[in-house]
């Protein structure tokens, strides 16, 4: 399997899912919300891409057409959590309650401690954020995400990580961001930081108002390796020629599904299976670390290999 190693007890389960679509019905005939929400965030992406093709903030069209990057948000792109920066923002337009937020910062201090989600908190984060959203109109969310993200997310975001997601988009090749963030959330910051989108957890919507449900499931571990196979499907990539970056163990299956796959940040458990399986590791939570945020030699040769290779079979095929 591209990107993966020695085996740690994942290969059998992830063997499956680097071999099949995204298919919504399972063997058992159950429908299988992981990859509902994979399909659905896929299909929005896609459609919002394609709806800009003549607006000018586009980013300019890949010329490396079989190979993209994809990233992880929350501790990968950002520091902290989005979701989190999100509330903050929300609390101080009395949306929320700086209660409310601190609820959502200890969940994630559990999580950061634990090393992994806790059912109970995941359930009540996602009852909190739908209740939130249902009735407003996606506009107004939208509108609030580019107002939060100017005001605090844009002085979160990793440099290190950024000049990364440069290097991919200079190679000539799409940059994706694949999270758990809500879509339009997720949404605006890949069009602040000119990638080519992104794909997060979809609620639906009727006529331009939340109905306050998923469509699927959140957009998280397994369901992003789906949703990455689905846009690898749409779009003719690759995914031998992919990279993906992460901090969490909970995105191995995405990792694992790549040909190149890189730990940012890496939590303990990423780490030591990155060490395993020979995967590129880069950490820029330190000051020390910080000032090495030079792109990896083997990244960068080969983002710039695949961009000239793809340019020369162009010119020749003109």
């Amino acid at each position: 399997m591209p990107g993966t190693g020695p085996g740690t007890g994942l290969d059998s389960e992830l063997g499956g899912l680097a071999m099949t679509s995204s298919d919504p019905v399972d063997r058992t005939g159950r429908i299988d919300l992981e990859a509902v929400a994979a399909n659905a965030s896929a299909e929005r992406a896609l459609d919002d891409l394609h709806a800009a093709d003549s607006a000018d903030d586009r980013p300019p069209p890949p010329v490396d057409l079989t190979a993209a990057a994809f990233f992880d948000v929350d501790n990968t792109l950002v520091q902290g959590s989005s979701a989190v920066h999100f509330g903050r923002g929300l609390a101080a337009r009395d949306y929320f309650t700086y209660r409310d937020v601190l609820g959502f910062i200890y969940a994630q201090a559990k999580f950061q401690i634990l090393g992994r989600e806790n059912s109970d908190d995941v359930a009540a984060g996602r009852r909190k954020a739908l209740a939130f959203i249902e009735g407003r109109s996606v506009d107004e969310l939208v509108r609030l995400g580019e107002e939060i993200y100017d005001e605090i997310i844009a002085d979160k975001i990793w440099p290190g990580t950024r000049e990364l997601t440069q290097m991919h988009l200079d190679a000539g090749q799409q940059v994706w961001l694949i999270t758990a963030t809500p879509y339009e959330l997720a949404a605006t910051i890949a069009r602040r930081l000119g990638l080519t989108g992104a794909l997060g957890s979809v609620a639906e919507s009727v006529d331009g108002v939340f109905t306050g449900r998923l469509v699927g499931d959140i957009l998280h571990g397994p369901g992003k390796a789906h949703a990455v196979r689905s846009l690898a499907i749409r779009e003719g990539l690759n995914l031998k020629r992919c990279t993906a970056y992460s901090d969490s163990y909970n995105d191995v299956p995405m990792l694992s599904l790549v040909g190149t796959a890189v730990a940012i940040n890496p939590d303990a458990r990423l780490r030591s299976l990155a060490r395993e399986r020979g995967w590129e590791i880069r950490d820029f939570r330190t000051a020390r670390k910080a000032a090495r945020i030079g792109v990896p030699s083997a990244l960068a040769l080969g983002a710039a290999g695949g961009a000239l290779a793809a340019l020369a079979s162009r010119r020749q095929s003109r």
